[in-house]
């Protein structure tokens, strides 16, 4: 005996357990991101004699793997996410900051430190870009726009003071990857919804 409506209850059941499965792999993916920028500003808070080469690689590894999750989340969501587009953009600048990395790590301090600067920058502007497209659809766009500030303050802390000491330098990175990260580990966590690509 079939109960009336009660293939629609299933689907929509089905519905709920496949959104509820995305929104965790999304959570998982964003609280990833926030783990690994954590991991780099502590360490780089507590051993700041470390040496720059180490750092770059770090900030290499770091980009690299960032790039690529903010590119499989954008593909993953790019027909139910709005800002799909630029997460990808974002990713694709992480990527290739992180090839330059790997491929010039002997470089003059001053160098890296520009490409990071200029990563930063680029990236938050892309961040703010998102951001401003989650809005216009009434979506959690508070913590993105917050990121892509904190990515363009530091991109342009380090065009201004580029010969301010390598130590300063490093704490300034291990100060912006912390908050950055707890940043992203709170747009994980506490979204309402599960939270936005960008």
């Amino acid at each position: 005996m079939t109960v009336p409506g009660g293939d629609q209850a299933a689907r929509a059941r089905a519905t709920t357990a496949d959104q509820s499965t995305v929104g965790t792999w999304v959570r998982g993916l964003v609280a990833l991101r926030g783990v690994l920028l954590l991991v780099l500003g502590l360490a780089v808070l507590l051993t700041p004699g470390i040496a720059l080469l180490a750092l770059v690689y770090v900030f290499a590894a770091y980009a690299l793997v960032d790039g690529v999750a903010a590119i499989v989340l954008g593909v993953r969501h790019r027909h139910e996410r709005p800002g799909w587009g630029w997460a990808i953009a974002q990713g694709v600048i992480s990527v290739l900051a992180a090839i330059a990395a790997f491929v010039l790590p002997l470089a003059a301090a001053v160098a890296i430190l520009f490409v990071i600067a200029f990563w930063a920058i680029v990236a938050g502007v892309v961040t703010a870009i998102s951001a401003n497209e989650v809005r216009k659809h009434d979506g959690p766009w508070g913590w993105i726009a917050t990121r892509a500030v904190l990515d363009i303050v530091f991109g342009v802390v380090l065009l201004v003071w580029p010969a301010s000491g390598i130590l300063a330098i490093l704490w300034l990175i291990g100060g912006f990857a912390v908050v950055t990260g707890v940043v992203l580990l709170v747009q994980a966590f506490r979204s309402q919804h599960h939270p936005a690509v960008g």
